[in-house]
């Protein structure tokens, strides 16, 4: 094994739990609301096993919102969230972050600090305020998978917005989570590094037999490489399952209020959008 394949294979090694300690996501007749406006309601969802789980939906309908009751950013109005087994209202923020990383859409940082020691700052909830030879391989390990080697000494702040996207996807990665939580992370990407990115999540989730759960806008994006859609409408989960069986010319119009087509490109959904004139 070369020096770069060990580098990378770090954060590649498979997830290790007993057998009792199964891997899940629970949310339990969840209800959240800003001030009086409910966004969503009575919803319940699980999340048993490894794989890439896309959430779609229009704006508004509570995708970035029913990601951050996961995590404990935001409490629910009533209901639960159960992360392997335990309550996250009843954890702390930093148990939280031992089991699961959140990656949000964007990042405005005031400080000056290398690319390198911002990934650094994922390492938190495993290695507190100490930093080991481990934490930096860890590190490079992040750097080398989302290539961003000619970046890592550069200051954050003189990032594109691609390129700070891809920092933060380093920066989650190096937490090890079990569960990996993304915010639109490929929203500021061109299409090369977009189908890169899902391509290397969809990977991920399987070769670290973790859940990675990523809010998306992009169709045809999320066609090609979910194990799982996920699309809310109406308060609620609208409809769950493989993205041939949720993706339908049906469901979109009646989410998206857009007329489309939907043909089969080697058992890929590939949705058409029709579009409409004055």
């Amino acid at each position: 094994m070369t020096e770069e394949q060990d580098c990378k294979s770090i954060l590649l090694t498979p997830r290790y739990a007993p057998e009792d300690e199964k891997l899940s996501v629970v949310v339990d007749h969840l209800t959240f609301g800003y001030d009086e406006k409910i966004i969503l309601e009575d919803v319940c969802m699980e999340i048993n096993k490894p794989g890439l789980i896309c959430i779609l939906g229009p704006n508004g309908v509570g995708k970035t919102t029913i990601v951050k009751n996961m995590n404990k950013l935001l409490k629910p109005n009533s209901g639960h969230v159960f992360i392997n087994g335990k309550d996250v209202g009843q954890m702390s923020h930093l148990d939280v972050a031992r089991v699961m990383a959140f990656v949000p859409n964007s990042s405005s940082s005031v400080f000056s600090m290398s690319v390198g020691e911002f990934i650094l700052m994922g390492r938190h909830p495993r290695a507190g305020y100490t930093t080991s030879e481990r934490d930096i391989q860890v590190v490079d390990s992040a750097i080398e998978l989302m290539g961003l080697q000619e970046f890592a000494g550069r200051d954050v702040r003189q990032l594109s917005a691609g390129q700070t996207q891809r920092v933060l996807i380093a920066r989650g990665l190096v937490q090890e989570p079990e569960i990996l939580i993304l915010d639109e992370p490929t929203s500021n990407l061109d299409v090369k590094y977009q189908m890169d990115v899902m391509k290397f999540l969809k990977a991920y989730a399987r070769d670290r037999k973790i859940v990675v759960i990523m809010v998306c806008h992009d169709l045809n994006i999320t066609a090609a490489y979910a194990d799982r859609v996920l699309l809310l409408y109406g308060k609620g989960v609208y409809a769950d399952g493989k993205a041939s069986d949720v993706l339908t010319a049906e469901n979109i119009r009646t989410v998206y209020k857009v007329n489309a087509e939907v043909s089969d490109c080697n058992g890929v959904p590939q949705i058409h959008l029709i579009p409409e004139y004055d």
